[in-house]
């Protein structure tokens, strides 16, 4: 992870939600308009100072439960090789719902370092219905591709519910030793809602030394709360105006909150 950051000790992730993409039902018919407002979001997280950035298909609602068609992952591919080439900071790959394995084929042809992975083990009830973990299969495709691309994944994850009751240290310790992330992610309830910081404690306790990273909600009024535990930050929504997601990344906000981090 330090080759990542370097001597960042508490990173912030700045989010870039793209626009729906062809044939999602929101398309807006333009995948020019869809580039340049990926470019012009990263390129203002870049400005603002964020460490990295991630890419996603935000847009794409109501999202895949599992993979998503290849003209999804082409465009995808597309528009990361191209943010990329433009913003010289480390890229991660989110593929909603759950396809990690195109998160992964995208990182290694474009050259990002980490993708996001919502549903790693076990399974989860969501607005997909059912989703289920791909460990099994993602860690033998990174092997078999020998690409040196982390996994932060995430426990608990928003916009889903558990099967049944378990204790959090026992899916923290699956998705790490079981399922082999090599950082968790830890969220609100959905998209820029606030972690909880009891939750955020438990799951560091169980983590010990592995990185455990703010998923939602962080701003620049509550960022203090979370930073004794937090080992990085990716935020989004506080960097649109009016905490719209669906927004254009406000330079002045993304200030505020590197303001608060520092």
């Amino acid at each position: 992870m330090d080759a990542l950051w370097g001597s960042v000790s508490q990173p912030v992730i700045g989010m870039v939600h793209l626009l729906p993409l062809p044939g999602a039902p929101r398309y807006g018919g333009s995948l020019d308009a869809v580039r340049a407002r990926a470019l012009a979001d990263a390129e203002a997280l870049a400005e603002g100072g964020v460490h990295g950035l991630m890419l996603e298909n935000f847009g794409d609602v109501p999202f895949y439960p599992a993979a998503v068609p290849p003209h999804v992952v082409a465009c995808l591919t597309a528009l990361a090789c191209e943010l990329i080439e433009r913003v010289k900071l480390p890229l991660g790959i989110n593929v909603l719902r759950n396809d990690g394995r195109a998160a992964l084929g995208v990182a290694v042809a474009c050259g990002a370092q980490f993708i996001r992975v919502n549903v790693l083990c076990g399974s989860r009830v969501a607005d997909q219905g059912l989703i289920h973990g791909i460990a099994h299969d993602l860690l033998r495709d990174r092997m078999m591709l020998a690409a040196d691309v982390k996994i932060f994944a995430d426990v608990d994850v928003k916009h889903s519910a558990s099967l049944a009751p378990r204790a959090l240290s026992d899916e923290v310790a699956d998705t790490l030793h079981r399922g082999l992330a090599d950082a968790l992610i830890v969220s609100g309830t959905g998209t820029g809602r606030p972690t909880n910081p009891e939750h955020l404690r438990a799951v560091k306790l169980a983590a010990g030394n592995a990185p455990v990273f703010i998923g939602s909600g962080v701003t620049a009024e509550n960022i203090a709360s979370y930073r004794a535990q937090a080992s990085g930050f990716i935020i989004g929504t506080a960097f649109k105006p009016g905490g719209d997601a669906g927004q254009p990344v406000d330079v002045a906000r993304v200030r505020a909150v590197m303001a608060s981090v520092k």
